[in-house]
């Protein structure tokens, strides 16, 4: 069996990174949040944590939430040293800022330019990096300069844990509807940001419990309100878990995959991780299967449909079937 390549590098740095993180974060992580990051084991994750401890005179505090066991370093009393970021982690941010600047909006993406030039103050004229190097591409993106309210308001209620009521008008629907949320997390999939939430009661009506979560797109929310109700994060919710593990950004029963791909598409995808338990065959010359695991159907069908006649559905029959009448229709539409 091959040795596991250590894309974290040494001991050292993990615990250099996992020092710095806690220290200036001031956030509590799991236990497998940074065994994740380190990419490392829960033992290694222990021992760095045990040398910290030795080595710098702070508090850790420890926390049980459900199972999972989370840590912290209580930032010291009085005024905190200030730092200034390196050159590098500047670039870096200023990439990720430019990179995102079609999901921020104008307002955002100020807020963000402006934050980043105030660390730039603080460096050596000298070590100063440029503004021009990044850009982001902008074709059929959606514009979330009049969502910066309601995103600034979902992050206060993520933050103070505090259930809101939103007025939602979905994909395809005249009119808007109203429903009470715990809100867990603002993530971004195909240049599109959703809010993914649970929901919860509400006032003078009977629960149900719903099928699945709400995934709900920003830009459809038309209202934002924080309740005085407060909730509590559920033990067992983790992100990496419920969206990182099958394609799709929508949550249904997984189901295995099996696709063969040629030419352009074959390097296209060999290129990229479409689901973390993914295969990949070579099977002829410039001709891959992919076999991986889904969770969405029509994000599946529209995800082939993109390659057209240089991807062929091998797996599961049902699937093959729903692909063939669609392509049928389309074929009619366009004879």
């Amino acid at each position: 069996m091959g040795k596991k390549i250590d894309r974290r590098g040494t001991y050292g740095k993990k615990l250099l990174h996992l020092f710095a993180r806690l220290l200036f974060s001031g956030e509590a992580y799991s236990l497998t949040e940074i065994s994740r990051i380190l990419e490392c084991s829960k033992p290694t994750v222990l021992r760095l944590l045990s040398d910290i401890q030795m080595g710098y005179p702070a508090q850790m505090e420890e926390e049980k939430r459900g199972n999972k066991k989370y840590v912290r370093i209580k930032k010291p009393v009085g005024e905190f040293p200030m730092t200034s970021l390196s050159q590098s982690e500047w670039q870096i941010l200023h990439m990720c800022r430019s990179f995102a600047e079609h999901l921020l909006g104008k307002r955002l993406f100020e807020e963000a330019t402006q934050a980043l030039l105030k660390s730039r103050a603080l460096m050596h004229e000298k070590d100063s990096p440029s503004l021009k190097h990044f850009a982001s591409f902008r074709s059929g993106t959606i514009d979330y300069t009049d969502h910066r309210q309601t995103i600034h308001t979902l992050i206060e209620a993520m933050e103070q844990k505090k259930i809101c009521k939103l007025t939602y008008q979905s994909l395809g629907q005249s009119k808007a509807h109203s429903l009470y949320i715990k809100p867990l997390k603002l993530f971004s999939h195909h240049d599109t940001i959703y809010l993914h939430a649970q929901k919860t009661k509400t006032p003078g009506e009977k629960y149900r419990t719903p099928q699945y979560d709400p995934l709900l797109a920003v830009h459809r929310i038309r209202k934002v309100e924080l309740t005085e109700r407060n909730f509590t994060s559920p033990d067992f919710f983790d992100f990496e878990k419920t969206f990182n593990k099958h394609f799709g950004v929508m949550k249904e029963e997984a189901f295995e995959v099996k696709v063969e791909f040629t030419g352009w598409s074959a390097n296209y995808v060999k290129e990229r991780i479409w689901s973390p338990s993914q295969k990949i065959e070579k099977i002829g010359r410039n001709k891959i299967r992919l076999t991986f695991t889904a969770s969405s159907e029509p994000e599946l069908i529209g995800w082939l449909l993109y390659f057209g006649e240089e991807a062929k559905l091998i797996k599961p029959d049902w699937l093959i079937e729903e692909v063939a009448q669609k392509t049928k229709k389309m074929a009619a539409m366009y004879s």
